[in-house]
């Protein structure tokens, strides 16, 4: 079945759980969720102790975000899709082992952008507009180069088989062609340095 839009090949399953369509200034980021293809997922990362992901928990922990392990098969708190999606409640980003890690870092990215009183009542919907979910899209991008095994080439590659499909087509064609306003959103408010890489904290 194809959608009637903007993207003349833009295919999606008529089963899908959501569609978001997200549009500013004529530029278009649709959202679908689709059947998941292989991600990298949360277990990738090891047990807490490891290298790997402590730098995970040490970049959340330095913009507030506490990452907090769900038991297989429970619920995630805050997961706006649901399971296997990372949740977030207040300062606690929720995830399982099974929890795509690209997911993880697009709900941290979510937390990042926030203000303060945003953050005190945050539960599940981010309550975001739709310039400000590009900017959380890019800084996910950002946010994977900081995972040493990881990186934006996965990241892409798992936006893309999740289910993002942007106008332009691939989130990496994206990303490097039409995000200059999401780059801008985030460079208004700090979270890019000079060289348009993450300002850490």
């Amino acid at each position: 079945m194809r959608h009637n839009s903007p993207f003349p090949a833009f295919d999606y399953q008529p089963n899908c759980n959501k569609l978001m369509r997200l549009k500013y200034r004529g530029r278009s980021l649709y959202v679908v969720r689709e059947p998941a293809l292989a991600m990298i997922e949360v277990r990738w990362l090891g047990a807490p102790t490891t290298a790997t992901s402590t730098q995970v928990r040490t970049l959340l922990a330095g913009h507030g975000l506490t990452l907090h392990h769900v038991a297989d098969q429970d619920p995630i708190p805050g997961s706006y899709w649901g399971a296997p999606e990372a949740g977030l409640r207040g300062a606690v980003l929720y995830a399982r082992c099974d929890t795509p890690l690209h997911s993880v870092l697009h709900e941290a990215s979510h937390f990042i952008c926030m203000d303060s009183t945003r953050r005190a009542a945050l539960d599940t919907d981010a309550g975001d507009d739709e310039l400000e979910e590009c900017a959380v899209c890019y800084l996910s991008v950002l946010l994977a180069d900081a995972i040493p095994g990881f990186g934006r080439a996965a990241m892409f590659a798992d936006m893309d088989a999740w289910g993002y499909s942007f106008r332009l087509g691939s989130a990496r064609t994206w990303f490097e062609d039409d995000a200059e306003d999401a780059a801008r959103w985030l460079s208004r408010r700090g979270l890019l340095d000079g060289g348009g890489g993450f300002q850490t904290q």
